[in-house]
């Protein structure tokens, strides 16, 4: 996994996930940005920091958790560069 990416953790099933990830394709697009998704139930690990706070944007040590919008995204990105 590539540490300096940002990174979506989340689950297949959780509704808030899907609207973070929506939020997030947008934003991406607009500013050419990458981001990996990664579902915290293929890993005990992830599952047992995220379970009850998905979905997280995570950028290094960095996190941005939920409820997060378009606004927070964008200051969350303009902090790492």
């Amino acid at each position: 996994m590539n540490e300096h990416m940002l990174i979506l953790y989340g689950t297949e099933i959780c509704h808030l996930c899907e609207l973070a990830e929506t939020l997030l394709d947008d934003i991406c697009e607009q500013h050419q940005i990458n981001y990996q998704k990664v579902d915290i139930i293929d890993n005990p690990e992830h599952y047992e920091k995220y379970k009850t706070s998905i979905p997280v944007l995570t950028y290094q040590n960095k996190e941005l958790l939920w409820p997060f919008n378009h606004e927070d995204i964008l200051k969350f990105i303009q902090k790492l560069s």
